[in-house]
C-alpha cells in the first residue's frame, strides 16, 4: 500500500466516531444478602421508627420492594435450602433444621441429589463464595466448597456467638478453622468486600448469609452507642445488631460502587423468616405470627431487588414472589438456560418486575411446616396451624384453621 493511500485509510478510519462495546448481554454479578430473623417491621422502608437502616432502605430506592415476599419455611435451614436449590425443600426431604453438629445428625443436610445455585453459576463461569452462616449440613460431604462455592469463610451451624473467645470457635475459612478478633457482622462485611476485591475481573456470585440479628442478643459498645434513647435493654441490642448489618452492607454497596460493578449487579436482599420477638425482640408488625409458624409473620419478609439499568427503581411490586426465585431469576440474567429436568419452583422474577408480564408469578403457593399447612393464592391465604397458637396476637387454638388476607400491607395496620 502507498504511503497516500495508507494516510487516507488512517484520515477514513479517525473520522468514524467509536461506538461502545455493547454491554447488554454481559453476565452480571449476583449478590444475595440474608438476614437471619429480622422482623418485617424493622427496616425503615417498612415503617420501622427506631432503628435507622439507611444501606437496606437505599436498595429499595434504587430497587423494586416486593411487599409480597416469601420464603417457603418459616425456619432458617429449610429456607436456606430452597434458596439455593430453586425448589421446595419438602421435595428432598429438608422440611426442619439439620440440627446440631452430633453422630446421630451426620447424615442431615442438604440432599447431594440437589444442585445448587453456586454450581449452576460456577459451571458457567463465575467465581463463587459463600461468607457467614451455612446451617445445610455439618459433614464433608455437605460443606459449602463441596456444594458449589470456591470460597467460604463462616459457620457451618445454625447460631454462633457473635463477640468473644468462643464466637471464633466453629469459624472457618474454606475448611481451616481461624481465629477472629472482630465483631462476627462486621468480620461477615469485611470478607464480602474482600471477596469482590479478589474477583472484580469476572463474574461472581456473593452469598452474604449474616446470623444477625439471630440470637444470642450481642453487640459492641460502638454499636449500643447508637441507640440510648431505647430503654428496652433488648431492643436496644437487637438495634445494634441491626445496625451493625446495615453497615455491613453499606461496605459491600460502597465497593460494588468504587469498583463500577453496582450497575452490573443483581442485587437480592430478604429474610430467612420472619421475626422471633421473644427471643431477639423483633417486630413483625402489622402481621399475625412469627417465625417457626406459617401465619403471614413467619413466612412473610422484607424482599428487595435491585438490578439498575435492568430494573426501575423505587418501584413497588405487590403479586406474591418467594424465594424459590432467586435461582431462576439468577440464572436468566447470567444467561443460563434452565433445563426442564431441573424441576425448579421459581420463576424469573424480571419480566414480572418489569412490567412485561402482567398475570401472577404463581397460581399458588405452599407450605408446609409439620403439622403446619398454609396456601396463599391470589389475595387470600388458607392456614391450618395447630399447635402453634398464638392468642395473644389474635387467634391459633388448636386445630385452627383460618383465612389470612395476604394483600398489600400497610406500616401500622393490622393484618390478619
Amino acid at each position: 500500500m502507498s504511503r497516500m493511500s495508507c494516510a487516507l485509510l488512517c484520515l477514513v478510519l479517525a473520522s468514524v466516531p467509536v461506538v461502545a462495546a455493547d454491554t447488554s448481554t454481559e453476565k452480571p454479578n449476583i449478590v444475595v444478602l440474608l438476614a437471619d430473623d429480622l422482623g418485617y417491621a424493622d427496616i425503615g422502608v417498612h415503617g420501622c421508627k427506631d432503628i435507622p437502616t439507611p444501606h437496606i432502605d437505599a436498595l429499595a430506592r434504587s430497587g423494586v420492594r416486593c411487599t409480597s415476599g416469601y420464603v417457603s419455611g418459616p425456619y432458617c435451614s429449610p429456607t436456606r435450602a430452597g434458596l439455593l436449590t430453586g425448589r421446595y425443600q419438602q421435595r428432598y426431604g429438608h422440611e426442619f433444621n439439620p440440627g446440631p453438629a452430633t453422630d446421630a445428625n451426620k447424615e442431615k443436610g442438604l440432599a447431594t441429589t440437589e444442585t445448587t445455585l453456586a454450581t449452576r453459576l460456577r459451571s458457567a463461569g463465575y467465581r463463587t463464595g459463600l461468607v457467614g452462616k451455612w446451617h445445610l449440613g455439618h459433614v464433608d460431604q455437605f460443606h459449602p466448597t463441596k456444594r458449589g462455592f470456591e470460597t467460604f469463610f463462616g459457620f457451618l451451624g445454625g447460631a454462633n456467638p457473635y463477640m468473644g473467645d468462643r464466637a471464633s470457635k466453629a469459624l472457618q475459612r474454606g475448611t481451616t478453622p481461624v481465629v477472629e478478633k472482630e465483631y462476627l457482622t462486621d468480620a461477615f462485611g469485611r470478607e464480602a468486600v474482600a471477596f469482590i476485591d479478589s474477583h472484580k475481573e469476572k463474574p461472581f456470585f456473593l452469598y452474604l448469609a449474616f446470623n444477625a440479628v439471630h440470637a444470642p442478643l450481642q453487640a459492641p459498645e460502638k454499636y449500643l452507642q447508637r441507640f440510648g434513647s431505647i430503654e428496652d435493654r433488648r431492643r436496644r441490642t437487637y438495634a445494634a445488631m441491626l445496625s451493625a448489618m446495615d453497615d455491613a452492607i453499606g461496605a459491600v454497596m460502597t465497593k460494588l460502587r468504587k469498583e463500577g460493578l453496582e450497575e452490573k449487579s443483581l442485587i437480592f436482599f430478604l429474610s430467612d423468616n420472619g421475626g422471633p420477638p421473644r427471643a431477639n425482640a423483633s417486630l413483625n408488625t402489622p402481621l399475625r405470627g412469627q417465625k417457626a409458624t406459617t401465619w403471614e409473620g413467619g413466612i412473610r419478609v422484607p424482599f428487595l431487588v435491585q438490578w439498575k439499568g435492568k430494573l426501575a427503581g423505587g418501584k413497588t411490586y405487590d403479586r406474591p414472589v418467594i424465594q424459590l426465585d432467586i435461582v431462576p431469576t439468577a440464572l436468566a440474567a447470567a444467561g443460563v438456560a434452565v433445563e426442564p429436568d431441573w424441576k425448579l419452583d421459581g420463576v424469573d422474577l424480571v419480566p414480572y418486575l418489569r412490567g412485561e408480564k402482567t398475570d401472577d408469578p404463581h397460581s399458588a403457593l405452599y407450605w408446609r411446616f409439620g403439622a403446619q399447612l398454609a396456601i396463599r393464592q391470589g389475595d387470600w391465604k388458607l392456614v391450618k396451624a395447630p399447635g402453634a397458637g398464638l392468642p395473644e396476637q389474635g387467634g391459633g387454638r388448636r386445630g385452627e384453621a383460618a383465612l389470612e388476607r395476604g394483600a398489600p400491607v400497610q406500616p401500622g395496620r393490622r393484618h390478619r
